[in-house]
């Protein structure tokens, strides 16, 4: 005959914790299943039945249980592991953090771990392995460039609000500009990506001229009516709106996410949009141009098409981009606004504080 198992008998001080480890999202996946181990134990349920539902061996179970039954909890954490004696003791941590943190090398704009390694006699690796753990990258540095539009608040609701919640039976398009894209064409031919060899192609180029892009995205659909020119003017936009005034169904009231620029409030233009009361008029705050949904889609055009290719004249340039707006309309996707403006205008407010403003 088998010999009996171990009787768990657990405290509610115990149970707590391991229910606490079993359903805990984050940490080790094998305290979680020690914890369960324990307690369907505690429960009552056979060796066998354990092993088979967690999907282990009887032995893992037995050996959970009998060291649980002697040691308690602190039986369910690892033991100590044989290995290398730790060589880098808190202090020099501490002070790897607070030098990067607090200082700058005499001359240079930030560390690198070369030079911190000689500064702290530690090597570039141990270095590399501090910043690492603390999330410290001096070698980065983000821009930012925060909006004192004194209706910021007021802007962020209404915008957002479309984005999340659009009115029914309305469309609602991002409109904007590119301005300024560059036909460009390299000096030399470029290699051909091969196994082993990215594509290569050379650093300086010939211009051949400019041209600008219209595009009104619809937030809904992911669309993207697209128009152009090779000027910007006010006189270019009034003729873009126009055309939009054109493609969409005259019953359908149309609400407008545009920047500041000047060509969006000249005086044509607002008497346009006056005679057209169908519209809807909404201006990203100053400075915050990334409201504007359309600006995914050129980001889209640049990285995924223009970047890349080369172009022997501005009709050329055109043509490419006539061709990808047209591939793309056949299976547009929207993008997704998810943010709502609560967390926008705290994050704006947490920047303000760390800004002293």
């Amino acid at each position: 005959m088998s010999r009996p198992a171990t009787v768990i008998a657990l405290s509610e001080a115990d149970n707590a914790e391991l229910l606490r480890r079993v359903n805990q999202r984050k940490g080790a996946q094998d305290a979680s299943l020690r914890a369960e181990i324990i307690l369907a134990c505690a429960d009552g349920e056979s060796g066998n039945s354990i092993a088979q539902r967690l999907g282990v061996s009887k032995d893992v179970v037995s050996r959970w249980r009998i060291r649980f039954s002697k040691w308690g909890l602190p039986s369910l954490n690892d033991e100590p592991r044989s290995g290398r004696p730790r060589t880098i003791i808190d202090e020099q941590v501490q002070q790897v953090v607070d030098q990067v943190l607090q200082s700058k090398p005499e001359d240079a704009s930030h560390w690198s771990t070369r030079r911190m390694s000689r500064e702290t006699g530690l090597s570039p690796a141990s270095v590399m392995r501090i910043w690492h753990a603390f999330g410290i990258k001096p070698h980065l540095e983000k821009t930012f460039k925060r909006s004192t539009d004194p209706l910021f608040v007021d802007k962020v609701h209404d915008i957002v609000g479309l984005y999340l919640n659009p009115p029914d039976r309305a469309l609602v398009l991002c409109v904007d500009e590119k301005s300024q894209i560059q036909a460009l064409n390299r000096t030399q031919p470029g290699l051909p990506l091969a196994p082993g060899n990215p594509a290569s192609r050379t650093h300086d180029y010939k211009g051949h001229g400019t041209t600008s892009l219209f595009a009104a995205l619809d937030v809904a659909t992911g669309e993207v009516i697209g128009w152009l020119k090779r000027q910007h003017r006010s006189t270019e936009f009034l003729s873009f709106l126009k055309e939009i005034d054109a493609f969409v169904p005259a019953d359908m009231p149309i609400h407008l996410i545009m920047d500041n620029y000047a060509t969006h409030k000249t005086e044509k233009v607002k008497a346009w949009l006056a005679a057209h009361p169908r519209y809807s008029i909404y201006f990203t705050p100053t400075s915050a141009s990334w409201l504007n949904l359309v600006e995914r889609f050129f980001s889209t055009l640049s990285e995924k098409w223009i970047k890349r290719q080369a172009h022997v004249s501005v009709k050329d340039l055109e043509s490419s981009i006539e061709h990808y707006l047209k591939t793309y309309n056949q299976n547009p996707k929207p993008f997704r606004w998810h943010r709502k403006a609560e967390d926008i205008l705290a994050s704006v407010a947490r920047a303000a504080r760390a800004l002293g403003k």
